[in-house]
């Protein structure tokens, strides 16, 4: 059994014919076929050299059509966009690129904006997403024949400032130095009179306290400092300057706290001061 295959282009009377081939696999390829709509005829040959019935059918080779929609989700210094098609195609993917200010022209997307990668979505993300500005976003579709028109979209990072606070918090938490400050703040149990300086060197931390304390009838005020360098159990080193003072009047404490560190964070090293006060001021002399 063999197969004939004619394959114009085009429809009515003014289609073409593209090209003919005999073959007896049950798959043929063409390939350099220009954009267009194609017509493909098939017969079945057999041994004796008789044709059957034509089978005919008929498609377009085209760039996929544009995003009909963005979806932009905001997130904590991120937002993500999620393209969509008016009717849904496997074969498409999306390109994605991004600008922090509009780009008036679509044209000079490809030298104006970030090209970020191709994808079903994509999200950005970083501290310079801040929440409150505008973003852009710059989508269009591909396929193996080729790319559709960009479409804009533009949103913004989550607003939502009890979700940053929790964020915030859950990420400070982790450092060392945030856990070392409240070891220190919470630690109230200290000695009337006292002025005194530790060392302490150990195999995985050297480290300076001192210790300054008075009591005056039913009040009293400590200053302590503490000089940490620590080892981890990545063994990685961490730098760690922490201050407090707290004031205990009838019984109750009232404290201010200042950390100062650095160390590694997902691999990086990263700078760090905490502070801990009922009012936090900056003051220019002039």
């Amino acid at each position: 059994m063999r197969f004939s295959l004619r394959l114009t282009s085009g429809s009515g009377e003014g289609s073409r014919l593209v090209t003919t081939a005999i073959t007896a696999d049950t798959e043929h390829r063409s390939s350099g076929l220009p954009l267009g709509e194609y017509t493909l005829t098939v017969r079945a040959i057999n041994s004796y050299g008789q044709q059957g019935e034509p089978a005919t059918t008929t498609f377009r080779i085209n760039a996929p059509a544009k995003p009909a929609t963005i979806e932009l989700t905001p997130g904590y210094f991120q937002i993500t966009a999620v393209p969509r098609l008016a009717v849904y195609d496997p074969t498409v993917q999306f390109e994605f690129w991004f600008s922090e200010t509009k780009i008036a022209d679509t044209s000079q997307v490809e030298t104006s904006a970030r090209y970020l990668g191709t994808g079903s979505q994509w999200s950005v993300s970083g501290p310079h997403i801040k929440p409150g500005k505008d973003f852009w976003f710059y989508v269009r579709s591909v396929n193996l024949v080729g790319k559709s028109a960009f479409v804009e979209a533009s949103g913004r990072a989550s607003n939502d400032a009890e979700g940053y606070l929790g964020l915030f918090r859950e990420k400070i938490g982790k450092l060392h130095l945030a856990q070392g400050l409240w070891e220190l703040i919470d630690n109230s149990q200290l000695a009337d009179e006292m002025a005194e300086m530790k060392t302490s060197i150990t195999e995985t931390r050297n480290e300076i306290t001192q210790t300054v304390s008075k009591t005056l009838e039913d009040q009293s005020a400590t200053i302590q400092q503490i000089q940490r360098v620590q080892k981890d159990t990545n063994d990685d080193l961490a730098a760690l300057y922490m201050l407090k003072v707290q004031k205990t009047k009838n019984g109750i404490p009232y404290v201010a706290g200042i950390g100062a560190g650095i160390e590694d964070t997902d691999g990086q090293p990263l700078s760090n001061i905490l502070l801990l006060a009922d009012r936090i001021a900056m003051i220019n002399p002039e």
